[in-house]
């Protein structure tokens, strides 16, 4: 038998019977904090950068009222519904984006099929999350 030929479908197999295996309670608790610590990060982040959008518009709403241009005026506030909109979309994103991360972590403590399951059940919820924050701020809901 030529071992050559061997060796490549043993690592196959090695490496496939290795997917799906639970990790230690320990490291999924390491796991989800570092998960988690990511996620308000990102979060802080996406929650900073819509404060700065809006303060940016209604700077600019501002300047037009003082200068009295009632035009000027209505299109910021058009404007501002927008940012505001899309604040927090963007805010939403990230919160589902870290649920997310912080599921997939926990479902890494199961192993083969429940855990393939568990992995798709925070894919979809993942989806979901991500479909409903985009129907609010494309007012399509």
């Amino acid at each position: 038998m030529k071992l050559y030929r061997i060796w490549p479908m043993a690592a196959a197999i090695l490496a496939v019977s290795a997917c799906n295996q639970a990790e230690s309670p320990t490291t999924v608790r390491e796991d989800v904090a570092e998960a988690q610590a990511e996620g308000q990060r990102d979060t802080a982040e996406a929650y900073t950068e819509a404060q700065e959008s809006m303060a940016g518009v209604q700077q600019d709403m501002q300047e037009a009222q003082s200068d009295h241009d009632m035009a000027d005026v209505a299109e910021h506030q058009d404007d501002a519904r927008d940012a505001a909109r899309e604040g927090d979309y963007k805010i939403a994103v990230a919160q589902a984006e870290s649920a997310h991360r912080v599921a997939v972590e926990k479902c890494d403590a199961m192993t083969g099929e429940a855990q393939d399951d568990c992995k798709q059940r925070a894919d979809d919820q993942l989806d979901r999350a991500k479909r409903d924050a985009q129907v609010r701020r494309d007012g399509t809901g």
